[in-house]
């Protein structure tokens, strides 16, 4: 039988969401599916039952006993366990398919040796169920013998405090947490995580987007007070495991990936497929490895497309990658994002970097747009720490062209109340080009605050700044 769970309803920032009248509009265009079990929650409003099909999780409960369920299904290690979607950063999402001698095997590899979960273990990811590290974190705890701890709604509210508060008052050991969170904490002041005892803390993970030195410094001293490590993985939905993660035996750099995970035969590629090394190029595994995607659902050659076709017989993830003359590895965003201007290769986190360092800049995206005489043009947007304070985009446009030259001087610098972003807190940055260049953003099924493209268009129609 197929069947759905799900509940009545949630609440964000203290206000009730309802998630059974979205998941019905789903589920009439999901034939296949054939009862939807509902946890009905305490102070929302009821919700409407279809008769033959739903049923309540009380009832669900009830019509379960005296089964005999403790004989677990027997799988082969090819047989799909997941379908996990991408968060459609980078277009329509596609579901990774994901099967049980993969996923499973590989990431209980990783929360063992990189993150070092261990049995007894307090687990934590500030994620959701709808991005990998939901799965990770629920597949690498329970693998491991630690518990997993979770929060509903928002983590900065009712107080900006509440991941520290949760991870004080619940002992946890390894605490995993975004660098677009971190970059929108840290205005609130130093005082919200130093009010905490975070002694049980033993492990700061981070994945999803590459980090600028001022916030992970922030993390590293605020938080985990100068003694404990960031494990700053990255690998992927379609890639089930770490492409790249450091170790807590090793020293690190600021914003390290630190090299090849286990078992990954990873490189950095140039354009005819050469490795290279203190160059920007496309990050690439030559080798298959366990927790890879069996495809993507439903259409295989959107699978070859995407990951087989740049590099005969490499997988292209897609990321811009460096290993400096250390042999440490750093992620400068997406390469199907970076910026073409004379020429000359820019990835938005160099330029994102140098406007975060700002005091003013809670956080920023960066775009290329097309122009005549450069081939594309540089565009900024950021958001302030403090709504009230002074519109900088000239300071920034000039600091731009002094930290990376004159020729990446921004075209455009404006001011945001917010940027879009998924629910796994990475920045659509597709959408805010397609704005900019006057395009439709498409699907924004993944946003969390789509209500920020509007803000955005009207920026940009006041904004009076000549590139």
């Amino acid at each position: 039988m197929k069947l759905v769970l799900t509940a009545s309803g949630s609440w964000r920032r203290g206000k009730p969401i309802a998630l059974k009248p979205t998941l019905d509009v789903a589920v009439a265009n999901s034939p296949s599916v054939e009862r939807v079990v509902v946890l009905e929650r305490e102070g929302l409003p009821e919700v409407e039952m279809l008769e033959g099909r739903d049923i309540s999780w009380a009832d669900f409960l009830e019509a379960g006993k005296g089964v005999d369920g403790s004989a677990a299904a027997e799988t082969n290690s090819e047989d799909v366990w997941m379908l996990a979607y991408t968060s459609g950063t980078t277009g329509r999402p596609k579901g990774a398919v994901h099967v049980h001698g993969g996923f499973l095997v590989k990431i209980a590899s990783e929360a063992a040796y990189a993150l070092d979960v261990r049995a007894g273990d307090r687990f934590q990811w500030i994620t959701d169920m709808g991005w990998i590290m939901g799965p990770l974190t629920m597949v690498g705890a329970h693998s491991l013998g630690a518990a997993m701890v979770m929060l509903e709604g928002s983590p900065d509210f009712p107080e900006p405090d509440r991941v520290w508060a949760t991870a004080e008052r619940h002992e946890v050991a390894v605490l995993g947490i975004s660098p677009t969170l971190i970059r929108a904490l840290i205005p609130k002041g130093d005082q919200w995580p130093e009010r905490h005892q975070l002694n049980k803390l033993r492990i700061l993970g981070s994945t999803g987007e590459p980090w600028n030195p001022d916030p992970y410094r922030w993390l590293a001293h605020e938080v985990g007070r100068d003694r404990v490590p960031i494990i700053n993985i990255s690998g992927g939905t379609e890639v089930g495991a770490c492409f790249l993660a450091p170790y807590p035996v090793e020293p690190l750099k600021a914003c390290s990936l630190g090299g090849a995970a286990l078992g990954m035969a990873v490189e950095v590629f140039d354009p005819a497929g050469n490795s290279i090394r203190g160059q920007v190029g496309e990050l690439v595994c030559t080798k298959p490895w366990p927790g890879m995607t069996r495809g993507v659902w439903g259409d295989r050659e959107r699978y070859l497309e995407s990951y087989w076709s740049t590099y005969p017989g490499v997988w292209r993830h897609g990321d811009w990658a460096k290993i400096d003359a250390d042999g440490e590895w750093f992620l400068l965003g997406r390469s199907d994002e970076a910026i073409n201007v004379a020429g000359k290769r820019l990835g938005p986190a160099e330029v994102e970097s140098v406007l975060v360092s700002q005091p003013a800049v809670a956080e920023a995206a960066t775009v290329g747009v097309p122009d005549a005489t450069k081939g594309e043009s540089v565009w900024c947007f950021w958001v302030p720490t403090d709504v009230a304070g002074d519109d900088v985009s000239e300071q920034l446009r000039e600091l731009v062209a002094e930290q990376l030259g004159r020729p990446f001087k921004p075209g455009r610098v404006i001011r945001v109340e917010a940027l879009p972003r998924t629910r796994s807190a990475k920045i659509l940055r597709r959408a805010v080009r397609a704005l900019a260049i006057g395009e439709d953003p498409g699907d924004m099924s993944s946003a969390e605050n789509p209500e920020s493209l509007d803000a955005i268009r009207l920026a940009l129609a006041s904004d009076s700044q000549v590139g």
